[in-house]
């Protein structure tokens, strides 16, 4: 042999010890390697560590080829990392039916194989017997796949192979929402085979998905049909929960070594480097001895306690592994690689040297790494007592080859035998670097000549859909439609992409398809969804969400693209909304909300934008790769042709009246009222067992006094002017005018509107007539109506939430389905009569593809009726079992309610149904159709809709069984970041949500938190969906809650706007369910933030939410409080500062906010003491037993006893009694806090000791609860009230305190809990720091 220089010689050692130590194990046949020369099985994640040596030394051998057995050396590693990652490419492609099955059902039974037997690739376990599901070790295995085939290996061979790695992409791509059994095969740590979302494999699929989109598995030598693509969002929300969890790994175990292969090599998945420095600092503060680190806190694996006859533990004896866990030297390998990418020499050197003291050299003096090392069994004790003392032994297998593999990466990083760069040639390390900001590009397309006409005058040029050819412009379905077809196999049974969903990352794209080119809208603007979509201020304020969304999340070549079509569903009156004007302009300006945005045309931004090739539509299984697939291909031809242009157009017509007087019909009325369930008129919420609920059913309110209607038949035009009607506010002023004077077109007449609307005030002086309103009239009852005169009743009134309580009625007692008897002459005139025709007929219904035909009728505003009789005790018919089934039926979308009973709804309809076109309702008659209640009520929901009457809208939406399309989504979204979601309202019927349920199942438990009351179960699903994209968009309001209690939500949000318009808690509800969907979810948000918000009336009676520092609300106007924080915003009235406290108790208790740490600060509390009892609920010792303070099982142990008590405020003062505790054990003034501590007794000695003071001082307290004891008093408090209406007996001033100060609740709690608890000495100095 020739001389070598130095390098060689040294490689040549590293090759001898890679081959004795690593290759001489590998499996001739299948290229695997055995777990041990005992155990034959070979494990997924372990092949794939084991071969990293193997390829580093290669790439190391490459560089320093001076002689041809170097590069034959070289080349004979490459083909062993080839043969393995081979091995277990057929291993898995075995069980490709497992793959198709899984995508479908995603349970642990139909999960790809953790081993394989080493000898033949076979499985050795049963489905059942072992926890195969690891998405970590899938993801892995694909992760360095992508490196490898990026640093110029060939592994994958044949196009099937890619449609197989295709496939296994589906695999992971929804790992965030999938629990698994994690890279210890454990699941919860019992191991009682409960799988759970595991942090680390999450962090290990983002990875994964990450690497392999856009890599062409081929290489250098491949085409686009050996290309991957993945969806962006899908690794967004891999990232996003990921991010939401760290430094937590999982429920039940609060820190993982693990996560160290996801913050560093090799999966680099965390890109904030705040996060990586917090996760790696808690493992090594906690995790951390001389002999490596703990896998995680009480890991029992191997102890000397742990009891091998049996595989789970029982929960108490976790605490004995507490301090004796074995510790892994693997992980010091792990510091030293995430170290060598740092480039921090230092640190790399300091792990070196701990590396080497723990290390065991074999007979030939080669170093090797153990698995882990224990405490021997005869030093368990002194270990107990002195943590970390002890000297270890070795356990397990020893050299651990997962361990060794990455050792000996060190050390070719080490002594600069390999280049960071080299084993991350697709630089996911440079993740974590700072980007430059993101410029989001928004183009403006309008659907005709005439919408782009309206934008000029308002200085916006546009271009049309036409003019914008020959970039094609698609609906987010047709994208989402033409990825089911990426990854199809006939000859491996693989059937593609299964789910339906495409986030706003993989529409804000362009795509090539051969030489077209298409641009996708969002899937938030499709108008075939949920009744929200009708609500323009919500889809502008949704987009300026996802603006800011891209901003974050945005890291693909090139910039992103937001296209929006503006159609003529978006006009109101003709003219083009305010609020989208408003937005253009601020989107011309070239910011909006803080983000870069550039407003421009299609064609300017070919070159800047990201284009991803869609070549995986080509037929390529049928040898015609060039083209298409003859589905895509008709498919394309059938929706291209018909998806934006050939609408029939709708017609969005409708002026608002403000009359001078009020009519009042023949009331039958009250039957949608007496379903409602909101309780706020108590103060002590949801305090009342179910028999109260149903007595104080809401039955009657006063609507806004300018909403209502002329009966004049079908011929009636509207234009209103700003002379009717009271005068708009002042501060209004300029908005009012803009949206009154207004005359709209009307298609049947073609005079000037001048004329036309003298006709009207003459027909309105006629028709209108001039009753006032009554009071006390007894409620007509609709029990005493027969069927047929509420038909007759029906067909004449045109008040649309009378028709809805008809309705209501006739669902109540005769069904859905219930035959009218209505002819449809009839109907289609009664329809007219009702107004309310050509609307967003389409908006928002079902899932049909109707878009609405024209239906050229007036709209007519519904009447008021104001009644002031008392609210009746009625409780409502309930429903029978049968309806409540039939009313969970998807509805398809009908076009405007006389085509109700046709055939023809769902086709596009362009013959304009007008009223006296008779030819159309007679063939309608030969068909013999029916109409069904359901027909009428689907009608009316669309009326409700176009006129944005929210309430009615909400609760025949519910009527109808619709659900919102993205529910499961949006629950998903709340429950992988750790939220528990519950629906009902406390404390009787609250449902708990914490797994992801399929769409159905939750409506139906929706449906059953709430009985009757659909208008609540339709905005508790309105709610999830906020609280979803706020969960999104800004995590942090989320912080330290845990459940989010929509019923509690939805109470609270009553009580505030109760508050804030001092009106009754009837009244309070019923605005809130008359709230648009834009307010409401701007409602929520001040909820959620605690930030203060005034109510001010805008045009049409709609209430709107307003922060108090905006400019919108004159001081005059302001109904509200001021800002806790600035005294100088106190302006409103003088009883500002009171209540305050109160509320913000409130909000908290509802929203179950919680100080910081609180949950592990209970946790040294009960440690201290046998147990501690909340509301009948107690919290035993055992609980530190099984689980460790930072445990989320525990934190929801707490919550749970915590969620007995109905009450926020009462709930809040529980909380602060608790921290009292807390400080009593953190300042060990004593050893032990006793027996069980009652904390409610603390908080009524408080209220004693409170009481006491007040009548010192004459405080405000002496006028209800401190009064002194008089018959009356005693009589008030048996009756369960105390006068000023404190819940849980307690004062109401008391729950108004400041924590802090002399007369603050903190002061009275510690001096209750000195007083309550036998332990704390009575007499004596003490030492007391209060930190």
């Amino acid at each position: 042999m020739r001389s070598r220089s130095n390098s060689g010689v040294r490689l040549d050692y590293y090759q001898r010890i890679v081959h004795r130590l690593i290759l001489a194990h590998q499996e001739p046949v299948t290229g695997l390697f055995p777990a041990s020369n005992v155990n034959s099985h070979a494990w997924i994640r372990d092949n794939v560590y084991c071969i990293l040596a193997v390829w580093g030394l290669s790439m190391a051998y490459k560089k320093i080829a001076d002689q041809d057995e170097d590069r034959a050396k070289c080349y004979e590693l490459e083909q062993s990392c080839v043969k393995l990652m081979r091995g277990l490419l057929m291993a898995m492609m075995n069980q490709k039916d497992k793959v198709e099955r899984f995508k479908m059902t995603q349970s642990p039974y139909d999960s790809l194989h953790a081993k394989y037997s080493s000898k033949t690739g076979l499985p050795v376990v049963g489905d059942n017997e072992w926890g195969h599901l690891q998405i970590d070790a899938v993801s892995l295995y694909l992760l360095i796949l992508a490196q490898m085939t990026a640093s110029g290996l060939q592994i994958v061979f044949s196009l099937d192979e890619v449609s197989f790695l295709q496939n296994l992409v589906f695999y992971i791509e929804s790992a965030y929402s999938i629990p698994d059994y994690g890279i210890w095969e454990r699941g919860d740590k019992t191991n009682h085979g409960e799988p759970e979302l595991n942090a680390s494999s999450i962090g290990m699929a983002k990875a994964a998905l990450e690497a392999m989109n856009e890599l062409d598995l081929f290489g250098a030598r491949g085409g686009p049909a050996s290309v991957i693509h993945v969806l962006a969002d899908e690794a967004h929300k891999c990232q996003a929960v990921l991010q939401s969890m760290l430094p937590r790994e999982s429920n039940s175990k609060e820190l993982d070594s693990g996560l160290l292969c996801v913050i560093g090599f090799p999966a680099f998945a965390v890109d904030d480097a705040q996060l990586i420095y917090n996760t790696r600092e808690a493992i090594l503060s906690r995790l951390q001895g001389k002999y490596g680190c703990k896998r995680f806190l009480r890991d029992g694996y191997r102890t000397p306690k742990e009891d091998p006859s049996r595989l789970y533990y029982e929960r108490w004896e976790l605490r004995m592994f507490e301090n004796i866990e074995c510790e892994w030297p693997l992980f010091f390998c792990y510091l030293i690689l995430f170290h060598a990418f740092q480039n921090d020499k230092h640190m790399v050197q300091e792990y070196a040297d701990k590396l080497e003291k723990i290390m065991v050299r074999s007979e030939d003096g080669t170093l090797l790494i153990p698995e882990s090392y224990a405490v021997p069994q005869e030093l368990v004790g002194f270990e107990y007592q002195k943590p970390g003392s002890q000297v270890r032994e070795v356990v397990g297998r020893c050299p651990f080859l997962w361990g060794q593999s990455l050792f000996i990466l060190g050390r070719l990083l080490q002594e600069g035998f390999l280049a960071v760069g080299e084993l991350d040639p697709l630089n996911r390390r440079l993740g974590a670097q700072k980007k430059p900001d993101v410029v989001v590009q928004v183009v403006i397309i309008a659907e005709d000549n005439e919408i782009r006409d309206k934008l000029a005058e308002h200085d916006l040029h546009v271009q049309t859909i036409a003019e914008v050819a020959p970039i094609e412009v698609q609906p987010a379905r047709v994208l989402s439609h033409l990825y089911t077809y990426l990854g199809r196999n006939r000859k491996l049974g693989l059937s593609g992409r299964k789910s339906r969903d495409v986030g706003i990352l993989s529409t804000s794209k362009l795509y090539s398809l051969k030489d077209r080119i298409f641009a996708f809208t969002p899937q938030f603007v499709d108008l075939s969804r949920f009744y929200i979509a009708s609500d323009n201020e919500l889809m502008i304020d949704i987009l300026k969400g996802e603006i800011n969304f891209l901003k974050s999340a945005w890291d693909l070549l090139g910039r992103p693209l937001v296209t929006l079509v503006l159609k003529r569903i978006h006009l109101d009156q003709d003219k083009i909304p305010l609020a989208m004007i408003q937005t253009m302009r601020k989107l011309k300006s070239g910011y909006i909300n803080g983000t870069r945005v550039m407003l421009g045309n299609l064609k300017d931004f070919l070159n800047t934008s990201a284009i991803t090739d869609l070549s995986f539509l080509g037929s390529t299984e049928d040898g015609y790769p060039d083209r298409l697939h003859p589905d895509v291909q008709t498919y394309l031809d059938e929706h291209l042709l018909r998806s934006f242009s050939n609408r029939s157009t709708m017609n969005l017509r409708g002026g608002q009246l403000r009359p001078r007087h009020l009519r009042r019909r023949m009331s039958c009325k009250g039957a949608i009222k007496k379903t409602r369930s909101i309780n706020v008129d108590s103060d002590n919420l949801g305090m009342e067992g179910p028999t109260p609920l149903t007595e104080r059913r809401l039955s009657s309110i006063v609507p806004p006094p300018w909403l209502q209607a002329n009966k004049q038949g079908h011929v009636s035009v509207f234009a209103t002017t700003p002379e009717e009607g009271p005068s708009s506010p002042p501060q209004l002023g300029g908005d009012l005018g803009l949206r009154e004077n207004i005359y709209p077109m009307d298609p049947q007449h073609s005079r000037s509107a001048i004329d036309r609307r003298s006709e009207f005030v003459r027909q309105q002086e006629i028709t209108v007539p001039k009753i006032l309103i009554q009071r006390h009239r007894p409620d007509t009852n609709f029990a005493d109506t027969e069927v047929e005169e509420l038909i007759a009743m029906l067909r004449e009134t045109e008040n649309l939430e009378e028709q809805g309580d008809i309705l209501q009625y006739l669902v109540d007692t005769q069904g859905l389905d219930f035959n009218t008897d209505l002819e449809l002459d009839d109907v289609m005139l009664e329809l007219s009569t009702a107004g309310g025709g050509g609307g967003a007929a389409g908006a928002g219904a079902g899932d049909g593809d109707g878009d609405g035909a024209k239906l050229p009728v007036p709209v007519v505003v519904p009447t008021v009726i104001i009644d002031a009789t008392s609210p009746t005790a009625s409780s409502g018919a309930k429903k029978d079992e049968d309806n409540a089934n039939t009313a969970i039926v998807s509805v398809a979308a009908v076009t405007g309610a006389a085509a109700a009973g046709s055939n023809n709804s769902s086709s596009n309809n362009n013959n304009s149904l007008n009223n006296n076109d008779s030819s159309q309702s007679e063939g309608m008659l030969e068909e013999g159709r029916v109409v069904t209640v359901r027909d009428l009520l689907k009608g009316l929901y669309e009326k409700a809709c176009q006129q944005k009457l929210w309430g009615l809208v909400r609760h025949t939406a519910g009527m109808l069984g619709k659900r919102v399309e993205d529910l499961g989504k949006a629950v998903t979204d709340l429950l992988v970041r750790q939220k528990q979601v519950t629906v009902g309202m406390p404390p009787n019927n609250e449902h708990t949500i914490t797994a992801p349920l399929p769409e159905v199942e939750l409506r139906q438990l929706i449906h059953d938190a709430y009985g009757d009351d659909e208008s609540t179960a339709m905005l508790t699903q309105e709610l999830m969906v906020y609280l979803a994209m706020f969960i999104r968009t800004e995590p942090q309001l989320f912080h330290e809650m845990l459940r989010l209690r929509v019923g509690l939500i939805i109470q609270v949000m009553a009580k505030e706007l109760s508050r804030t318009l001092n009106c009754g808690g009837e009244a309070a509800s019923e605005h809130l369910l008359n709230l648009s969907p834009f307010e409401m979810k701007n409602l929520l948000y001040h909820i959620l933030s605690g930030k203060e918000f005034a109510v001010s009336s805008v045009a049409r009676g709609n209430l709107s939410i307003v922060s108090c520092k905006s400019s919108r609300v004159s001081k005059k106007s302001q109904i509200g409080l001021g800002d806790p924080e600035g005294e100088d915003a106190l302006i409103a009235t003088i009883d500002d500062r009171q209540g305050q406290w109160l509320r913000r108790r409130r909000l908290d208790g509802a929203l179950n906010r919680v100080p910081r740490d609180f949950y592990s600060r209970v946790w040294t509390v009960l440690e201290k003491c046998q147990g501690l009892a909340i509301e009948g609920r107690v919290l035993q010792q055992s609980l530190t037993q099984e689980m460790t303070p930072g445990e989320l099982k525990f934190a929801l142990e707490v919550e749970t006893a915590l969620n007995q008590i109905p009450q926020p405020e009462y709930r809040q003062l529980v909380v602060e009694a608790l921290m009292v505790l807390t400080l009593v054990t953190e300042h060990n003034m004593v050893p032990s806090l006793g027996g069980i501590i009652y904390v409610e007794h603390l908080v009524h000695k408080a209220n004693q000791l409170f009481l006491e003071d007040q009548r010192k001082v004459q405080g405000d307290a002496t006028l209800c609860c401190a009064k002194l004891k008089d018959g009356k008093e005693q009589q008030q408090a048996a009756s369960g009230m105390l006068l000023c209406g404190g819940a849980a007996y307690i004062c109401q001033h008391l729950y108004d305190s400041a924590p802090s100060g002399s007369y603050g609740t903190m002061t009275y709690l510690s001096r209750a809990v000195a007083l309550v608890l036998d332990c704390v000495p009575k007499h004596g100095e003490m030492e007391c720091a209060i930190s």
